[in-house]
């Protein structure tokens, strides 16, 4: 019987065992996919802000002209570690901003190798058809032998870049030297320079861009010390194209200044800490900004150690936002070099650290489209590494490393879980009102929810307060998971003692929470709500939670296998029922390598296009995810003969089992002898290759086959203690 599952709850099974069986094929970003993300947006709005952005620009170029001109800057040059540093932006304050390149004198750490064909997960994923941006100082060598045709040199520039090709190659190549290969290693990259980037990128980011990776930043010796940590304009800009694309998400690298003493009036402590080092984009709201970390990865994917490293750039931000966000593997990766079409260098780096990320996100997005045909939006993307993300030293989130080192395969596995364990929910809060859902522990795991939405950039702009507390965030959202009279909150960071390890209360700065349950069991609820007024009067925002049984789905093995019934048309098997369950049953006749496979809610299933004579023999098992799925249950063996069919007899050892025998000669004449340790029950049969049972008897060491024709034929010897097949030659 059916037991009319929610509709969501089908599709979102259906999709995943769709996948389960490899029948999706992944078309990546289509013009389809594209214009379906473009109508969610008000083109109005952003076509206004590039528009002033524009004029912007063209005011700013005249203003770094006359810099130039007078002689008081130079437009470029190159840092002993080989940094490209460039005359930019103008802040508010006048002071000239340097962009600068992010080196210090991937797959692996993201885990991203175990969604490939043959890695863990085994997803078969490489970024096909994805597409990503890459904005850096120059554009990439497009013609690098690792790229396929796969890279775009977007501006027409002729300015290409070393940095912009070793960043390139972290997110595409293809492996030609395999220990250069690229984390999203099928993808597309447009590579654009740094210098109309914000135009460029609210662009491309209304036109349906997904992804685009920022590995350089301001250069930290040449400004005021009041903007390391401050909400400035370059931040708002970006939080405000975020907001006006939400499907659009930025990933920066957190710098290399630990040990420059650029700062000299940290929000903590003194400047040789290291912390309070972050400034430009790197302090948005909404983008994704990444520290560098030395890792060892254990063979099932699993963290051993992790520690910072010793060039990264650390928070806090000045009003306490947790930053960098996440961490990746930035130390000594090989990759793709601009000296010829051939070469490689080995470079270090948040530079390095950031693209491995922006891959791992790409595969993610692939994934998601690949099981339930959309794309995840950006607030979505981004609160799934962090929930996903490894925790590193004590709990919580720190000023360091953000929430962790991130980790796809936990990510994967939580879009694999959805709807069965986990839950991924886009959401909108309207001004006024709460959302709450109530949820069960599974037992197994931390009960974990978090929230993440994309806010609206902050009508605040810091313009020369030092270490300024003024939060950025403008729309506060609060998560609560409660039980009985227990209240958990969120985890929340404190930058007056930014070394201290996080607690849990009432985060009123970060656009994202995370609120974890140790030892959880039974019913729990989860409530959003919000603080003051909403801007704009709503608040989309995403919620995902792990640990939890969402589904009465059961990965049990099916009990009670059996043939049910049969006639000359064919045979029904059925099996025990349970709830919420997809069941696939899989088929064939002995002689046959491959099984056919059905799929039924119900606990049975009738098979057809039976041929009389023939050996079949059949299993099941229940499907509640993609990574989800029971052992299958016992195989049964029956000979189809219409209403006569019986299941041959067998013993309780479940399927693969199989008998440990020898069979000789092989081409065999008269005789074919059978060495094995058999119960004086166990029987033969001899299946032609068209799957016609020619013979048949009881085991007793020889089988006289000399009636048989000349040619190949399949020998079944079936036990208690198990089933045989093996192919044998007639002369």
């Amino acid at each position: 019987m059916c037991y009319g599952l929610p509709t969501k709850t089908i599709r979102v099974l259906l999709l995943i065992l769709v996948s389960f069986l490899g029948i999706i094929s992944s078309f990546g970003q289509s013009p389809k996919a594209k214009d379906q993300i473009r109508a969610t947006y008000k083109q109005q709005n952003m076509a206004s802000i590039i528009a002033e952005w524009e004029a912007e620009h063209q005011s700013k170029k005249t203003m770094i002209g006359q810099l130039i001109a007078s002689k008081a800057y130079r437009p470029t040059e190159k840092a002993n570690d080989g940094s490209q540093i460039e005359l930019r932006d103008i802040g508010t304050d006048g002071t000239p901003l340097f962009y600068t390149t992010l080196n210090d004198p991937a797959s692996q750490t993201s885990r991203a190798h175990t969604l490939y064909n043959e890695g863990l997960l085994n997803l078969g994923l490489n970024g096909g058809g994805m597409e990503v941006g890459v904005w850096d100082s120059g554009v990439a060598l497009t013609s690098h032998q690792e790229f396929d045709a796969r890279a775009n040199n977007a501006d027409g520039s002729n300015e290409i870049s070393l940095h912009a090709t070793l960043v390139t190659g972290n997110l595409i190549s293809s492996g030609v030297e395999p220990n250069a290969k690229g984390v999203a290693y099928g993808a597309r990259a447009i590579t654009h320079d740094w210098n109309r980037d914000k135009i460029e990128v609210a662009e491309a980011a209304v036109n349906g861009l997904l992804l685009s990776n920022h590995s350089y930043g301001i250069l930290s010796k040449s400004v005021p010390d009041w903007y390391f940590g401050a909400y400035i304009k370059v931040a708002q800009d970006w939080d405000k194209i975020m907001y006006n694309a939400p499907y659009y998400l930025m990933v920066t690298a957190a710098g290399n200044a630990q040990n420059s003493n650029d700062n000299a009036s940290p929000n903590f402590e003194k400047t040789a800490d290291g912390f309070d080092l972050l400034l430009g984009f790197t302090t948005t709201k909404n983008g994704l900004t990444i520290a560098g970390a030395n890792t060892e990865i254990g063979s099932k994917g699993e963290l051993v150690k992790a520690t910072v490293a010793g060039y990264s750039s650390f928070g806090p931000m000045d009003d306490g936002r947790v930053k960098p966000d996440l961490a990746g593997d930035g130390s000594n990766i090989l990759s793709t070099s601009s000296s010829t079409n051939s070469s490689y260098q080995v470079s270090s780096g948040t530079s390095m650290a950031a693209p491995g990320v922006t891959g791992s996100l790409l595969l993610l997005q692939q994934y998601h489209e690949e099981l339930f045909g959309t794309y995840m939006k950006a607030a979505t993307l981004k609160g799934l590494a962090l929930h996903t993300a490894d925790d590193v030293d004590a709990k919580g989130p720190d000023y360091k490393m953000g929430w962790g080192v991130i980790n796809a395969k936990t990510a994967a596995e939580v879009l694999q879980h959805k709807e069965y364990t986990t839950l991924m929910n886009e959401e909108t809060l309207a001004d006024g009102e709460s959302f709450s859902i109530t949820v069960s522990a599974n037992g197994n795991e931390p009960l974990m929810a978090s929230i993440s939405w994309t806010d609206p950039e902050s009508e605040y702009v810091n313009k020369g307060d030092l270490n300024s507390t003024i939060a950025a965030l403008t729309n506060d959202l609060d998560i609560r998971i409660t039980k009985s009279n227990e209240t958990h909150l969120p985890w929340k960071l404190n930058p007056a003692k930014a070394n201290d390890a996080a607690t849990q209360g009432d985060n009123k700065v970060d656009p994202y929470e995370r609120v974890e349950i140790a030892n959880a069991s039974g019913t729990y609820t989860i409530t959003i709500t919000h603080k003051g007024n909403l801007k704009n009067g709503f608040q989309d925002f995403s919620l995902i939670v792990s640990g939890a049984q969402i589904s009465k789905c059961s990965i049990e093995q099916p009990s009670d296998f059996a043939l049910a019934s049969s006639t000359d048309e064919g045979a029904t098997l059925s099996w025990g029922e349970a709830e919420e369950t997809l069941f696939e049953v899989q088929y064939k006749s002995i002689d046959q390598d491959s099984w056919m496979t059905g799929l039924v809610w119900e606990n049975q299933i009738g098979l057809g296009n039976l041929e009389q004579g023939k050996v079949y023999e059949a299993r099941v098992r229940s499907i509640c995810a993609e990574n989800a799925v029971s052992e299958f249950s016992e195989t049964i063996t029956f000979e189809f003969q219409g209403e006569e069919t019986q299941v041959m007899e067998q013993g309780i050892l479940s399927y693969p089992q199989e008998l440990n025998i020898s069979v000789f000669p092989n081409p065999a004449v008269d005789y074919l002898n059978v060495e094995a340790e058999l119960s004086q029950d166990a029987e033969f049969s001899i299946v032609t290759t068209s799957g016609n049972t020619i013979k048949k008897g009881k085991t007793q060491g020889s089988i006289n086959v000399s009636s048989l024709s000349t040619g190949l034929y399949v020998l079944v010897v079936q036990d208690y203690s198990g089933i045989k097949s093996t192919k044998f030659y007639k002369n």
